[in-house]
């Protein structure tokens, strides 16, 4: 009995992150190197700064983690994140400076193993606490809001900056930028272009089954080329796009670079936007449909009225598959010329530099975690009809 007590009072997913945290402190918290390409050495969390310094951080670490065993005390477990992952902010800002001390004009240091698993297992953490509290779409908004504001705090101070990653940044500040607008571009205008082709295709297949029955695994096919095969596939085609119509070179259409990227991710997009489409429109009640026949409304009144309201946030949950998707899929667009984050990512495997590949790969989870939360408040927002309950 007194076993089952116990293990009611402490949450599982606690217990589990409490035991994975113990052994990523085992594991190396940082390296040092002699320069940007070389492995480094692997440097242990109590070695990172003097003992004196390392102490707050160690007793934060070890407190967040047990802050998140209570089951029943659910601020506790939204606390014990934070407190853990100040206490990982502070042997970083703390230690980086301390290892480059005396280590040499070319020296890098950066996170290792330990930080990387640390910092998911208080993520996880952070989500499980906020999950068990059942936040409405307006607290995840202004929770959102905040955790980007203190990221933008910590990273706009400076207290960062002798991290190799950002040194990489510091280095290719103008290119950052440019790189992220282009990125963006093509996450964001291909879910644009793919919802404007394939919403009024949904609608049309919707009402047409034997154009649902054509439509639907032709794109169920496209969806099933490799990314890379399906980029590659699109070099010749639009190559001899550029080179035979007029114009379409002026345009930017050709072989390499942003368009063939952009139609790649477009056909990517579009059997979730199609499929969702179809899948909402469907999901009105018949009674629904009735009524809105009986009181004279149109064909065109009943889709923009009634089917498209009830069926909104299915669609939206297509358009949030294809638009985490697309920042994904669109880091493979450094590959051949497109741009975005990937061309950091590509330049640093070809140059054997991780943090160059860190710093395209950390924004680019960063932007998808943030489109994923956000599409998820939009669609719970606009959810018409309670959700069934078993």
């Amino acid at each position: 009995m007194s076993l089952q007590t116990s293990r009611a009072r402490l949450s599982a997913p606690g217990v589990l992150f409490a035991v994975l945290g113990a052994a990523a402190m085992l594991a190396p918290f940082m390296t040092l190197a002699a320069n940007r390409i070389v492995a480094g050495d692997a440097v242990p969390i109590w070695a990172v700064v003097p003992v004196s310094q390392t102490i707050p951080g160690l007793v934060a670490i070890v407190a967040g983690l047990a802050l998140g065993l209570p089951a029943r005390h659910v601020g506790l477990r939204l606390a014990g994140p934070l407190v853990g992952l100040a206490g990982l902010l502070w042997l970083l800002v703390q230690g980086a400076p301390a290892l480059l001390e005396g280590a040499g004009d070319y020296a890098r240091v950066s996170p290792a193993a330990g930080f990387w698993c640390l910092l998911v297992i208080f993520a996880l953490l952070m989500a499980d606490a906020i999950t068990a509290m059942k936040p409405g779409p307006f607290q995840r908004a202004l929770l959102l809001t905040a955790v980007l504001g203190a990221l933008s705090v910590v990273l706009g101070s400076g207290a960062l900056a002798p991290l190799s990653v950002m040194q990489e940044f510091a280095a290719r500040r103008d290119a950052f930028a440019s790189e992220a607008a282009r990125h963006l571009w093509l996450a964001f205008g291909s879910l644009g272009m793919a919802g404007l082709i394939g919403f009024p295709i949904g609608v049309l297949s919707h009402r047409k089954p034997a154009l649902r029955s054509a439509i639907l695994p032709v794109l169920s096919f496209l969806q099933t080329i490799p990314s890379l095969a399906m980029f590659g596939l699109m070099i010749p085609l639009l190559g001899w796009v550029g080179a035979t119509v007029p114009g379409a070179r002026s345009i930017g259409i050709a072989g390499i670079g942003f368009a063939p990227a952009f139609v790649a991710l477009v056909l990517y997009s579009l059997l979730p936007v199609v499929g969702n489409t179809v899948a909402g429109l469907a999901a009105t009640p018949p009674q629904a449909l009735n009524a809105a026949r009986g009181i004279g409304m149109t064909a065109a009144q009943r889709l923009w009225r009634v089917e498209l309201p009830i069926g909104l946030p299915v669609i939206l949950t297509g358009l949030r598959i294809v638009l985490v998707q697309n920042i994904g899929l669109a880091v493979i667009a450094g590959l051949i010329g497109g741009g975005g984050f990937g061309t950091f990512v590509f330049q640093g495997l070809n140059q054997t530099a991780t943090d160059l590949i860190l710093l395209g790969a950390l924004p680019t989870v960063a932007l998808a975690l943030t489109a994923a939360i956000v599409m998820d408040i939009l669609v719970d927002l606009t959810r018409r009809l309670p959700e069934e309950t078993p």
